[in-house]
């Protein structure tokens, strides 16, 4: 079976590129995810499964996504989802996930008793049509949003993940790692015997941890948090603005492997008491 199209054949000319490295750009990512596909067709532990279709202009869509599930993993599971790609102008955080997928693709045995989930390019739209100017970091997952934003939050019906994790690249001025944490009760945290996340998974690079306002969430999956089966935690990791398409790639993969590899462990201790 050959890897699915995230995108109508004849994409390319809805959204003419303005430039030479827009297209390039568009096209080297494209031929990414083809690659990454075909390689977790191979793969007895990681899916490619993207949500949709849905359609613009008449032409269909899909949004990218990427399923672990892991040896050892079960229905009781930690089950997590990671997100980028909300700036279609900025692909680092789509880039440094991908990396990871395929790093999961090759050795399984890294989140075992987890499940876990990619959506590596939420702006499919922006991307792949270039429709502009659509801020999806901002908006709410509610009915009627966009349709990649309703995909999600059918599919955060489905699955009852416990949290997301959001990969973003905003922070100017400051060379430093920025961590917000909204929906998490400390007492879970002490209740499971684990920290959520720790200033030493982002070892050697600065890090700092910013509270979230204290209103109501207006956007992203906390936003529909009170209809769901089990409310999730958003923990947002945003990278700076300066770092390159590498940098931002070695830091991500290095502390979501953390993240991973900390709550692997709880979850095969959990199993065994």
């Amino acid at each position: 079976m050959s890897p699915p199209r995230l995108f109508s054949a004849d994409a390319s000319r809805i959204a003419s590129p303005t430039t030479t490295t827009a297209f390039r750009r568009r096209q080297v990512l494209a031929e990414r995810f083809h690659d990454l596909y075909e390689l977790v067709q191979r793969s007895a532990y990681v899916f490619g499964s993207p949500l949709g279709p849905f359609y613009h202009q008449s032409r269909h869509y899909h949004l990218p996504r990427f399923i672990y599930f892991g040896p050892h993993t079960s229905n009781e599971s930690l089950r997590l989802a990671f997100l980028a790609g909300e700036d279609p102008q900025d692909v680092r955080g789509t880039q440094a996930l991908l990396h990871l997928v395929e790093r999961l693709a090759l050795e399984p045995e890294l989140g075992q008793g987890l499940s876990l989930s990619f959506f590596p390019l939420l702006d499919a739209l922006g991307f792949f049509a270039g429709v502009a100017d659509r801020e999806l970091a901002l908006q709410s997952w509610s009915v009627g949003g966009p349709p990649e934003l309703e995909l999600l939050e059918k599919d955060a019906r489905l699955q009852s993940y416990h949290g997301y994790v959001r990969i973003e690249t905003r922070i100017r001025d400051r060379d430093v790692v920025v961590v917000q944490l909204r929906g998490y009760d400390d007492e879970s945290s002490s209740a499971s015997g684990v920290e959520l996340i720790s200033s030493d998974d982002f070892h050697p690079w600065p890090v700092v941890f910013e509270a979230a306002a204290a209103s109501a969430p207006q956007s992203g999956p906390l936003s529909v948090a009170q209809d769901l089966t089990i409310r999730p935690f958003e923990l947002t990791i945003s990278l700076p603005v300066a770092w390159s398409e590498e940098e931002a790639q070695v830091a991500v993969g290095s502390i979501l492997t953390r993240f991973i590899v900390r709550h692997r462990g709880h979850q095969a201790y959990g199993q065994h008491l």
